[in-house]
């Protein structure tokens, strides 16, 4: 469990760092949004 976390902070962490390089709060939300929504189906997929 420690390693899931871990590698969810990670991610979640490099997500952040990319929105610095993203212009405009609306691309940054779609983009948000829809790596929300394919991790979320890579997640649930069996």
């Amino acid at each position: 469990m420690k390693r899931l976390l871990g590698y969810t902070l990670f991610w979640v962490g490099m997500g952040m760092l990319l929105s610095f390089f993203v212009p405009g709060p609306f691309l940054s939300v779609c983009l948000t949004a829809g790596l929300l929504i394919v991790g979320y189906l890579l997640f649930c997929s069996r």
